[in-house]
């Protein structure tokens, strides 16, 4: 006997979750494509530089259980 009472919840190496994001630069505006990781946690802050100005931001990214994924940019601070 299998126990399906997790069925309904997602699992973060789903082909379902999203793997891109796009966001919008705290330094230069610019609108920027970046990769997200799904099996990086469902919960996930790391640094990554804008591929237009080169500044750096801190990235949160939360996977919510149907994949889809909130990403909010910061300016890293100095």
């Amino acid at each position: 006997m299998t126990d399906d009472s997790n069925d309904d919840e997602f699992e973060l190496g789903d082909a379902d979750a999203e793997t891109e994001a796009t966001v919008t630069c705290p330094h230069c505006g610019e609108e920027v494509e970046i990769s997200l990781d799904p099996d990086g946690g469902d919960s996930q802050e790391y640094v990554e530089d804008c591929e237009v100005c080169c500044k750096p931001w801190s990235v949160h990214v939360h996977y919510n259980l149907d994949g889809k994924a909130e990403v909010e940019v910061a300016p890293l601070d100095d």
